[in-house]
């Protein structure tokens, strides 16, 4: 069970995560990489989305997992993206390679956070 630590723990590296991303904005003059945070705050949402428009019934069998395996594709596509958009950036000389170490580094931080807080304090609904 998680409790009051888990929270200020979690809030502590979002932060951290946070201050990163913003400080290779604005030490370097250059918002581009801010375009991370919307990346891997957008990340959890299709995952989320598709388990509810999954069938979740146990008596009916055969539909298969596809909306699952599209929701995941689409989480997958989006934390890539949150790594790869900064490298893409650099490679094309628009921030520079600090900017993009603490961006990427900042944004794991972000989604990492964001992945710990959904597994600890998900119900589980059992009947």
């Amino acid at each position: 069970m998680a409790g009051l630590k888990t929270i200020i723990a979690l809030s502590f590296v979002l932060a951290i995560g946070f201050l990163l991303v913003i400080l290779s904005s604005a030490l370097y003059s250059n918002y581009y990489p801010l375009l991370v945070v919307a990346t891997y705050i957008l990340a959890p949402l299709p995952n989320a989305i598709c388990a509810r428009c999954s069938n979740p019934d146990d008596f009916i069998d055969g539909a298969g997992n596809g909306v699952l395996d599209f929701g995941r594709f689409l989480t997958g596509f989006f934390v890539v993206m949150g790594i790869a958009l900064p490298a893409v950036l650099w490679h094309s000389q628009i921030i520079v390679m600090p900017a993009m170490v603490m961006s990427i580094i900042g944004g794991l931080l972000i989604y990492g956070t964001i992945i710990s807080f959904l597994m600890f304090f998900q119900e589980d609904t059992n009947f």
